[in-house]
């Protein structure tokens, strides 16, 4: 197609000279003498070059220049006078005028002036059609994205963030944390995260409370934004809306994943409703389960699902330390108040204040440690050890223990009152021996986590692995087939794990030992005796073919009053 010209000039010889000369080198040429005639060609046509004189009865040529910048004309304009000088230089440049020449102009000034000036218009359009394939891809994704500099200043946005975050083209320029008053700020943490890493950051299935859609689902992602020079500027956020997706599951009762807790079993479906229901409500949650059944996800799940999620969930093992550091880990001390004790020190219950404490492995706390314990449940308030001002706090208790309390409270171990306060909701999650329709799913979800994790490109787990894993009596549960699974990752060297690849213990279990699996109830000292003699007497060995613990094990050979012949 012929390139088109638009000449703008007062002078008819000019008009004129330029038609002839460029209509003979086979362009299409239109012609204006005012600015009302240019602005009418201009209206129906599109130009790929203009000249314009400056000088022009009634208004100027950088009027022209100026309404064509307020068009967003993608056409170069070139400026011609016989009178030039700095001042309308200068402003024809500032308006965005391609190039400025003096009158006379000789025929080869004019023939190079539309030379450079399609080049650039060319380069104009190759880049106005990449940038509207870009900005109709941008606008047409159904994820929301959301781009922003390093300090969460909005960038740009698309059609979908304004549905699903709830912003809008105002937003622009912005800073997100002060637009987003009504969610629990999880993707500000995300983005925060990435700026500060330069790393991604993944969130499945979290729960955003926009004023007009408070039960909204879903999964975000952010990743580090880099700019043509391959240079970090900032990150980019792409939230995909899952409420839909979520209530079906719902509605069918087959939820995967559950905040970072993996599994579709009817049971864990109920671990699910019951964390939702007690997510938001002011009660204190006792979780109890085997060792390695997740009972610390179960607690982060409580937390950040609620209310609390903005502040801190702050974790206590009990069991890994003594009465008087415990005593000092949890409520706090002041300088001198014992041997050690340099300076103040916050207890993790201040800590905690407004948020979340997990205790976990309560049943193993002193008896002086349950009494404070149990004032703090009560009346939110403590002191910290050698002062006597009493300090008030607002935290949620979630304690977790492996163990039965009712019964320590029947021997005299833990006393009544204070399980009766930790014992208001109980969250009793399954072993995996009881939910192993689990197992495939945990499988997948630990695979993707260690070829991240190993940088490998693993697949799949063997049909005789898969069939070992539906069948071992997994007495450490999850974190007993996370670890399989990293110590198989590490071995492995294919797309395909085996079972040479798995621990001793794995590889050298077979499925006719099951008949010594009996769900963990073992009282025929018969099947225990039988156990340890195949084991050689190695009680652990012995324990995880009857799909007990070591503990269990040891406490059945007291009782049943077992021994070696």
């Amino acid at each position: 197609m012929k390139e088109k010209i638009l000449i703008i000039d007062d002078e008819e010889g000019i008009r004129f000279t330029f038609n002839k000369f460029l209509t003979a080198r086979n362009y299409e040429v239109s012609t204006a003498k005012d600015f009302d005639e240019a602005m009418e060609c201009i209206s129906k046509k599109d130009f790929d070059v203009i000249f314009a004189d400056i000088i022009l009865r009634g208004k100027t040529g950088i009027d022209i220049l100026r309404e064509i910048k307020n068009k967003r004309l993608n056409c170069p304009v070139i400026m011609i006078t016989g009178y030039p000088n700095i001042e309308t230089a200068s402003e024809a440049i500032r308006l965005g005028a391609f190039d400025y020449i003096p009158k006379p102009i000789q025929k080869d000034s004019l023939f190079h002036a539309v030379d450079v000036a399609l080049q650039h218009k060319a380069v104009l359009d190759e880049r106005e059609k990449y940038r509207s394939n870009l900005e109709a891809i941008f606008s047409s994704v159904k994820d929301a994205i959301i781009t922003v500099d390093k300090d969460l200043l909005i960038l740009e946005i698309n059609q979908a963030a304004r549905n699903i975050c709830g912003l809008n083209r105002e937003s622009i320029g912005s800073k997100l944390r002060s637009l987003q008053t009504k969610c629990k700020g999880k993707c500000i943490e995300a983005l925060s995260e990435t700026i500060n890493t330069k790393k991604s950051v993944e969130i499945e299935r979290l729960e955003c409370q926009l004023k007009n859609r408070s039960e909204q689902v879903v999964t975000l992602t952010t990743s580090p934004l880099l700019n043509r020079h391959g240079e970090f500027s900032g990150a980019i956020m792409v939230v995909k809306d899952e409420t839909r997706l979520s209530g079906l599951e719902r509605e069918l009762n087959e939820r995967q994943q559950f905040h970072k807790i993996v599994g579709k079993s009817k049971k864990m479906q109920e671990i699910y409703s019951l964390i939702e229901l007690l997510s938001d409500v002011e009660t204190t949650v006792l979780i109890t389960g085997e060792s390695g059944t997740g009972k610390e996800l179960v607690a982060e799940a409580l937390h950040y699902k609620g209310n609390r999620s903005r502040n801190a969930i702050v974790k206590v093992n009990c069991s890994a330390l003594s009465e008087n550091l415990l005593e000092s880990e949890l409520f706090g001390h002041v300088k001198g108040s014992f041997t050690g004790a340099i300076k103040d020190k916050i207890g993790r219950f201040q800590t905690a204040d407004g948020g979340t404490i997990f205790l976990d492995e309560i049943s193993d706390i002193s008896p002086k440690i349950q009494i404070e314990l149990l004032r703090v449940l009560q009346e939110k308030e403590f002191e910290r050890v050698g002062d006597s001002t009493t300090v008030k706090v607002d935290v949620r208790v979630i304690a977790a223990t492996n163990q039965d309390l009712s019964k320590k409270v029947k021997r005299g171990e833990f006393r009544e009152d204070l399980y009766y306060r930790l014992n208001v909701m109980k969250v009793q999650l399954p072993s995996l021996r009881e939910r192993r329709e689990d197992i495939p799913f945990l499988i997948e979800h630990f695979i993707k986590k260690f070829n991240n994790k190993f940088s490998k490109t693993i697949k799949a787990v063997s049909a005789d692995t898969e069939k070992l894993f539906m069948e071992y009596p997994w007495p450490g549960n999850i974190r007993e087939l996370e670890h399989a699974l990293e110590h198989a990752f590490i071995l492995c060297k294919q797309h395909t794990i085996t079972l040479d690849h798995l621990p001793p213990e794995l590889s050298a279990f077979t499925v006719k030992e099951m008949p010594f699996y009996n769900n963990g109830e073992i009282n025929d000292p018969q099947i225990i005796l039988q156990a340890l003699n195949k084991s050689d007497w190695n009680k652990s060995k012995a324990a995880q073919l009857l799909g007990i613990s070591r503990r269990s094990i040891y406490r059945k050979i007291k009782e049943l009053k077992i021994v070696q012949s």
